[in-house]
């Protein structure tokens, strides 16, 4: 038996990465899943009458050691992964899937929730409550109800979307690792600055090539499309990164979106309701499909105008400056930031020496201390998966241990594009003892080069903020249930505490406790500061209607019947007609790279993201009013929302925060689009 089985023996129960094997995985899991099968059985077969404790509380607290082990695995097939690891995942998803229905479609398991659930339940706290309802919810939305061989249908359709979405997954991952763009000649650099060609000297290194290398990482795909002279070569790298899964390769993933749509829109037939999104939607703040659809419509509505007007300007000026005959997909960046130094003075290199990485990190530190009174120390007595990683203790003013956080940086082989947070455990009490979180986010930022630290752009300075944003959700927790406790909440709530931390990056106050030059360690300038504040809402149209075109894509694949779709790429074309302002690149498809909603758990659910920007603006309007630091404001915010996870509704706890409900004038006044 693996270490991976049994109680971990290290300071704060933290997971013992070095100890642990690629190999060891798989035997853990089933044993792992095997005893979490006989709680089961003992919860099933007990004699006693059905109660909230000896069903509900039972059921939540079994399998801990099955899901220890599952955060574990998962974050390293996503932070650190290996051709064994994908191998196991391949293997683990369809056990843990069988496992999973196993619990939802066990009968006798079901009449004792049941039970409880018709019984009077008054004397249930509020957090009891919309447990025992989740959980009977959790049952009759996985198919409780449905006949035995409905139920044989659904599990069938469960195993096959889970190896559907892992293998989804890793063609992206490949498709990113096998692009390189080797550039020889040093002209093919120009407009590059300093730092992102030494980091591209020192890619070409590491892969023992001459010249330098361009990626489709995001610290080295995005330098390069913002500031590359060269248009072919922006064109080149562009083509490669909107291929992604899109090739008639061994990597191609446009049958398995087809496939993906298909199951998920029959499993949602299955259980009774007419599309998939209108079953994710029964258990989000939005609620149905209409309403989603209203709220995107509405926002594309005001959106629009400003959005054709930023792009006519945009290519005005590009034509004028370089003569080109009409603006592209691979134009966008690279001219937004010459039209943003004309407007406003202010070049994105003049900002990154004053965003040292370590500079910043500390700075959210020192914003979480003086908004929540949390205290991070580094520690270096805690197992790591990879040496880039670091941890950290996090205890408040009265030095109790409040959890434990990780930082992973960097890209490299093994990691998955982009940003995110994740939880290694997480917070709940049980039997008198409470299990306090351990939390990690997760970035691929520039890396240091021989000369320079890891300098941050800002909007990598406002990605660490957000991702931190989701990781005080984490680490603030305070409830009893871990399926409750921090990010367990409705998907279209969850972005607010991290959209929300954003707003900080913008202000003055903020900003003067760690945007310090990296090299003479002066404060950043206030002329800098101000250019940031008035930049803030810059080309605000445009950005709005890419993101409403990915949350309209997300709703046409998962709100309707997908059964004839035969073509991925005429779906889009259909789908974009109304947000596209860019000329289609027939070589490009978003749908076969869009991890968030194939592969990850935003399908139906991509709106979120508008949707809770209206929740942060709204609320960090309420901070404005009194004071971004203002105490008594940050401990309602704290104590009404960050800390509750999803123990009641969360338009109750957004309600008994602000006091009122969310305005969507607060994000069209804060974006300029309020006419």
């Amino acid at each position: 038996m693996s270490v991976l089985n049994k109680d971990f023996s290290t300071p704060y129960n933290t997971a013992p990465f070095k100890q642990i094997l690629d190999e060891d995985f798989l035997p853990a899991f089933k044993i792992a899943i095997k005893k979490a099968q006989k709680e089961i059985d003992n919860i099933t077969n007990n004699k006693e009458i059905p109660s909230f404790k000896n069903t509900i509380e039972a059921l939540e607290f079994s399998g801990q050691e099955l899901d220890r082990i599952s955060s574990l695995f998962f974050n390293i097939n996503a932070a650190e992964t290996n051709e064994t690891i994908q191998e196991i995942a391949q293997k683990v998803s369809p056990l843990l899937s069988s496992f999973g229905n196993d619990v939802m479609l066990n009968t006798s398991l079901f009449e004792r929730v049941k039970t409880v659930y018709n019984s009077n339940n008054e004397m249930l706290n509020e957090e009891q409550k919309t447990l025992l309802d989740q959980r009977y919810k959790s049952f009759s939305r996985n198919g409780a109800n449905l006949t035995n061989s409905e139920k044989d249908e659904l599990r069938n359709i469960d195993k096959k979307l889970s190896q559907l979405k892992l293998q989804f997954g890793e063609n992206l991952l490949a498709e990113s690792n096998h692009f390189k763009m080797i550039i020889k000649q040093k002209q093919d650099l120009a407009g590059l600055p300093e730092d992102v060609k030494e980091s591209a000297r020192q890619l070409a290194e590491n892969s023992n090539e001459d010249g330098w290398m361009i990626t489709l990482d995001y610290p080295s795909y995005v330098p390069f499309m913002t500031y590359a002279h060269n248009r072919d070569l922006r064109k080149k790298l562009a083509l490669a990164f909107g291929k992604k899964g899109f090739k008639n390769n061994q990597y191609d993933n446009q049958d398995i979106v087809l496939q993906i749509a298909k199951l998920r829109y029959r499993r949602a037939t299955l259980l009774g309701y007419q599309t998939h999104a209108e079953f994710v939607l029964e258990e989000r703040m939005a609620k149905s499909q209409k309403k989603v659809l209203a709220f995107l419509n509405e926002l594309l509505e005001k959106a629009k105008p400003a959005a054709q007007k930023e792009f006519n300007e945009l290519e005005k000026y590009a034509i004028k400056l370089d003569d080109i005959e009409r603006l592209e997909k691979w134009d966008s960046l690279y001219y937004s930031e010459k039209l943003k130094q004309k407007l406003f003075h202010l070049d994105e290199e003049q900002l990154k020496p004053f965003f040292k990485l370590e500079n910043v990190l500390k700075g959210a530190f020192t914003i979480a201390f003086k908004l929540y009174d949390l205290n991070f120390e580094h520690i270096h007595n805690i197992d790591t998966y990879h040496k880039d990683v670091s941890t950290y203790k996090v205890s408040n003013s009265a030095g109790e241990l409040i959890g434990i956080f990780y930082t992973d940086f960097f890209p490299r082989k093994g990691k998955r594009n982009g940003a995110w947070m994740t939880s290694y455990r997480p917070q709940s009490k049980h039997n008198g003892t409470e299990q306090r979180p351990h939390i990690s986010i997760v970035c691929n930022f520039t890396k240091p080069t021989k000369t320079k630290p890891s300098l941050l752009s800002f909007s990598e300075v406002t990605t660490l903020f957000h991702e931190f944003g989701h990781a005080l959700h984490g680490i603030l927790a305070n409830t009893t249930y871990p399926s409750l406790s921090g990010t367990s909440v409705h998907w279209d709530f969850v972005e607010l505490p991290s959209q929300i931390m954003e707003n900080w990056c913008y202000e003055k106050e903020a900003l003067q406790l760690f945007a310090r030059h990296y090299q003479t360690d002066e404060l950043i300038p206030m002329d800098l500061i101000n250019k940031i504040k008035k930049s803030a809402s810059f080309l605000e149209g445009l950005q709005t209607m890419r993101q409403l075109s990915f949350g309209l894509l997300d709703m046409f694949w998962h709100g309707k019947n997908p059964s004839k779709i035969t073509d991925v790429k005429a779906l889009e074309l259909e789908v974009f007609k109304e947000t596209s302002l860019f000329p289609d690149v027939a070589e490009n498809c978003m749908s076969t790279a869009f991890a968030h909603i194939f592969q990850g758990g935003y399908s139906s659910g991509y709106y979120s993201y508008k949707w809770a920007e209206v929740l942060d603006a709204d609320a960090f309007e309420y901070f404005k009013e009194h004071g971004i630091f203002n105490k008594i404001i940050s401990t309602k915010f704290k104590d009404s929302v960050l800390s509750k996870g999803g123990t009641r509704d969360p338009m109750f706890l957004y309600e008994k925060f602000r006091g009122q409900k969310p305005k969507t004038e607060a994000l069209l006044r804060r974006a300029g689009l309020l006419n």
